[in-house]
């Protein structure tokens, strides 16, 4: 979250940083709000110091004028609340500012591409969809799910059930063996304060599943991602230096509504309400964001090296990017039934605007206490991998080669098939 204290020094400058986003911001009322809050700060002030001088009086007189006073300064601070109120509601909804190297654009048609990277593979057949391949194999059940839950739903079965285990496996180990993450099991439920702290509320609250424990308990969000419940781990703690950066990963299921993607993505499983995914998150020293950034894409992009699947790698526009981040890449695969990259994992650096909404702060080395910088990423989406290996890998008799690396993780097999 912004400070006001730091807008108000160029407020001109803070509304042109934020032209590229997408959002409605009213700025005007933003600005009268605080105008309006500085003039009742002085205001009041100057009837606390009336009040004041009349207490050192001995003038009997005055008592009725100190009343009225008080009575004053009271509807001062009522009018105070409601405006400090009204400021944080606005402050709370207005996104990041984007880095000065984001590139200035509305949508997802703007972001550049950085790389691509591995072979798109070439068939002698017309590839299938992952939901036609899983269907067929009898593996993928979208009906039975929609019979025992509803859209958006799937059942994942057998040997694919297998792999998807596999995958996720995989991924954890070469995050925390190789990369130096810390692997977490973390809580699926997270209150409304650690969703404001990363973002998620209060902007987004119709994309998130409310939990009712009961009338009287806080309320409870099912995670949208692990990146809420990891970088909470923070909230409310001064970090010993020493300890920077801590590095979380953790593979959990996530769950989202997907409230404005009505008629986006209708078959298959690349837009679920529920999916799994391996969340990488970074608490660092506030002036190491973006080298971390690159550290953590790195860390991503690694994994479908090793998976041998094509990619490319985008730096997200200003209009695109999610509302807590500065910075954006996003690694997108290749779906030959889509002859298009599609994404599978979004790395972000935060700078200090969750830390500030957190109270995430470390002293550096002479002692000044400072705002953490957060990081996430995906490593990767299971799912979406699932989807890339079925596709990319898949024959002409709809059998599935499994690749290289994963084979350890299922007792070697090598290929799936409906046999």
């Amino acid at each position: 979250m912004h400070n006001l204290k730091e807008i108000r020094k160029d407020f001109d400058a803070f509304k042109k940083a934020l032209e590229g986003r997408s959002m409605e911001i009213d700025f005007e009322k933003l600005k009268d709000l605080d105008i309006k809050n500085r003039e009742l700060i002085q205001k009041k002030e100057t009837l606390e110091k009336e009040k004041k001088d009349i207490s050192k009086s001995k003038d009997k007189t005055l008592f009725a004028k100190s009343k009225e006073i008080s009575s004053s300064i009271e509807k001062i601070s009522e009018q105070q609340k409601i405006i400090k109120m009204n400021l944080e509601k606005i402050l709370s909804n207005i996104p990041n500012i984007p880095h000065d190297d984001v590139p200035f654009g509305k949508s997802e048609n703007d972001n550049v591409e950085i790389k691509k990277s591995g072979r798109i593979p070439k068939f002698d057949f017309n590839p299938k969809s992952h939901y036609e391949l899983g269907e067929k194999l009898n593996m993928l059940d979208f009906d039975l799910a929609t019979k025992t839950t509803g859209s958006r739903f799937v059942f994942v079965k057998d040997k694919l059930a297998y792999l998807e285990r596999a995958i996720s496996n995989f991924m954890l180990d070469t995050h925390i063996q190789t990369n130096g993450y810390k692997e977490i099991s973390p809580p699926l439920l997270a209150s409304e304060n650690s969703m404001f702290g990363t973002g998620q509320l209060p902007k987004f609250e119709n994309d998130q599943f409310e939990v009712k424990l009961d009338k009287e308990s806080e309320r409870k969000f099912l995670i949208p991602t692990a990146e809420v419940i990891l970088t909470n781990i923070v909230k409310d703690e001064i970090i010993d230096l020493k300890s920077l950066p801590l590095r979380f990963v953790a593979s959990t299921p996530c769950f989202r509504k997907e409230a404005g993607s009505y008629g986006k993505d209708t078959k298959g499983m690349i837009r679920q309400h529920q999916f799994y995914k391996v969340e990488m998150v970074s608490i660092v020293e506030q002036n190491k964001c973006l080298e971390e950034l690159e550290r953590m894409t790195n860390c991503a992009t690694k994994i479908l090296d090793l998976l041998e699947l094509p990619y490319r790698k985008m730096i997200l526009c200003s209009g695109d990017m999610g509302f807590s981040a500065e910075k954006t890449y996003d690694i997108e695969v290749w779906l030959p039934s889509e002859d298009k990259y599609r994404e599978i994992s979004s790395c972000s650096s935060c700078a200090t605007f969750q830390s500030v909404r957190m109270k995430t702060r470390y002293k550096d080395q002479n002692q000044e206490t400072l705002y953490a910088g957060t990081l996430n990423g995906s490593g990767l989406a299971v799912g979406r991998t699932l989807i890339a290996i079925l596709e990319n890998y898949q024959q002409k008799d709809g059998s599935i080669t499994i690749p290289k690396i994963l084979r350890p993780y299922m007792n070697n097999l090598e290929k799936i098939s409906l046999n």
